[in-house]
């Protein structure tokens, strides 16, 4: 996620108890008519929202200065990662308020995920480490060292918590004990088969694949999207066709739907993958004016979130951020 996040979708009835129970009840309208052709069958494939809400914020305004890179959503419950200090900031989708729950260490969160407990894993970026934290709380929960050159973006499985990192050919595995519980056991998958390292940011966003057994990791630098055996490794290259994506960030997966922000192209490109995710062919790439380096993606009530990192803006303690709203139709 950094140029310079789902990742799993947890149960909604899981993820409706970690929405604090301070999310005002709303009415729920019906999901819009699907457009016809083939293109919008596509597109309609897996989108289903259970929260397919109206008349939501297209704009969710974060604090001055804060510097925002990932993105993690429950239900309508947001949390965002700060650049500059590695604060955690939590937002409602529907009325666009929001608060600090965590401060960070003084370091940028980058990307973060939440899982069906309500607890975020956050890539320290830089710091070559990662963290766990409350998502209700905001109480630290875990600290982890992985030695990495620049921890990324983050997915979670039943097992374990796979990390990418920027700057070197490995993925951070953190091993996660019976009913999730957070041990103090990781390694690293050295990335190898056709991965290609180069000079500059390599992988950066991580998500699984359709069939579950595999990761999906772009390097946002040669522009591919690569198929990475959890287990040992072993990259194969998605054969994208003719497409690029250059600037590849944050990805989120629903069924064989695959959305990847590309954050200096400012742009989102929808892929439609095989069931092995072998192939994967560009059914749509979308911009906003809005945007100003969207880094990362959640989804609520038919639309997709991007916070936007400004990268091309010098941070200042008064420089504005926000999240964009995309709806998906």
């Amino acid at each position: 996620m950094f140029r310079y996040p789902k990742r799993l979708a947890a149960p909604t009835a899981i993820l409706a108890a970690i929405t604090l129970a301070a999310v005002p009840a709303t009415a729920v309208a019906a999901p819009g008519a699907v457009p016809s052709g083939s293109t919008a069958r596509q597109l309609a494939h897996g989108l289903r929202d259970p929260f397919p809400q109206t008349e939501l914020p297209d704009r969710i305004e974060l604090p001055d200065g804060f510097q925002p890179e990932g993105i993690a959503a429950a239900g309508p419950v947001a949390w965002f990662g700060s650049l500059a200090d590695g604060d955690i900031y939590r937002a409602d989708l529907l009325t666009g308020e929001g608060e600090v729950i965590s401060q960070g260490p003084g370091t940028p969160s980058v990307g973060l995920t939440v899982d069906a407990r309500g607890r975020l894993f956050v890539a320290g970026g830089p710091g070559g480490g990662a963290r766990v934290v409350d998502g209700r709380s905001g109480k630290l929960l875990a600290t982890y060292d992985f030695g990495g050159g620049f921890v990324n973006d983050v997915v979670v499985t039943r097992d374990h918590a796979y990390f990418t990192d920027s700057q070197r050919a490995v993925v951070h595995r953190l091993r996660l004990g019976p009913h999730g519980r957070l041990t103090d056991t990781h390694d690293e998958l050295a990335l190898h088969g056709e991965w290609e390292q180069v000079d500059g940011f390599n992988a950066n966003g991580i998500t699984t694949a359709p069939d579950g057994k595999n990761l999906l990791v772009v390097n946002s630098t040669t522009g591919d999207l690569f198929r990475v055996d959890r287990d040992n490794g072993h990259a194969d290259r998605v054969d994208l066709g003719d497409a690029r994506l250059t600037d590849g960030d944050g990805m989120l997966r629903t069924g064989r739907t695959l959305y990847v922000a590309q954050n200096s192209s400012n742009q989102v490109t929808t892929l439609r993958l095989d069931r092995t995710a072998s192939e994967g062919r560009v059914v749509q790439t979308r911009t906003s004016d809005d945007f100003d380096t969207p880094t990362t993606i959640a989804r609520f009530a038919g639309a997709l979130y991007l916070p936007n990192a400004r990268f091309t803006t010098t941070p200042e303690s008064d420089t504005e951020y926000w999240v964009t709203r995309l709806p998906l139709h």
